[in-house]
């Protein structure tokens, strides 16, 4: 059965990683992911792709070749793989986003 509406409220939150907590749902092969991320979060390179959006706080994205600044209301369109890998640091106590992913 597809769930139109998603109440992240009734999800309880998981720890992926000290300094990362996040929540989600999988329909088929797309999955809904509210992160929050704090200080805390050890500096780490990722290769995943994620497409979504920042609610609150303040990200710095460390790619290759540049850095760049997201703020609340930003769209974040990392492409997955090896040449896009990116290493995030919260600037702010907390940054919430929100991410559609592959599951």
């Amino acid at each position: 059965m597809i769930d139109y509406r998603v109440d992240f409220d009734r999800i309880d939150w998981e720890e992926p990683m000290p300094g990362v907590r996040h929540k989600f749902v999988v329909q088929d092969s797309t999955k809904l992911r509210l992160v929050e991320y704090f200080k805390s979060m050890e500096p780490h390179w990722c290769n995943r792709g994620h497409v979504g959006m920042i609610l609150d706080g303040q990200f710095e994205i460390r790619y290759d070749n540049s850095t760049e600044v997201y703020n609340p209301g930003d769209g974040v369109f990392i492409p997955s793989g090896e040449e896009h890998r990116h290493m995030a640091v919260s600037l702010t106590d907390k940054v919430r986003a929100l991410f559609v992913e592959e599951a």
